[in-house]
């Protein structure tokens, strides 16, 4: 999953912004410094508390500017978060369908510091959200 900057050169400055992520902001002395802002500041930002209910736009194909990976834990957590809510489901129905034991199990999965299913785990995951494209997360 990969997210687009807008990156530009003010003064001694270099300064990022997230064309998809209205707000997600970074800058620097250097080129290459930014570079590593801009994963940082785009990591922070998605990862967000797995109670929240406002979804954020996933990232657009082609969107122009310098493509910046997501961390493949977090983009989980995201991409998941985000195929739960267009479903209108809470995190206990998402749990449930999945078969789990217990909410906090799935809340685990929504955390980008926790974010670490099995492969049983993400065959079921499948099963409930078959249009999830595990290519998105990792590519």
């Amino acid at each position: 999953m990969k997210y687009h900057f807008k990156v530009r050169k003010e003064g001694q400055l270099w300064l990022a912004r997230c064309i998809e992520l209205e707000g997600c902001v970074t800058q620097a002395r250097s080129r290459e410094k930014l570079d590593g802002n801009m994963a940082e500041a785009l990591n922070a930002y998605l990862d967000e508390p797995a109670d929240s209910r406002v979804p954020l736009p996933m990232p657009r194909g082609s969107a122009g500017g310098v493509a910046v990976a997501v961390d493949p834990r977090i983009a989980f957590a995201h991409y998941l978060r985000t195929m739960r809510l267009a479903r209108g489901m809470t995190q206990k129905e998402a749990a449930k369908r999945l078969g789990m034991k217990n909410l906090y199990s799935y809340q685990r999965l929504e955390s980008g510091k926790t974010a670490n299913p099995e492969l049983l785990t993400l065959v079921r995951i499948k099963q409930v959200f078959p249009e999830i494209d595990l290519d998105d997360v990792v590519g």
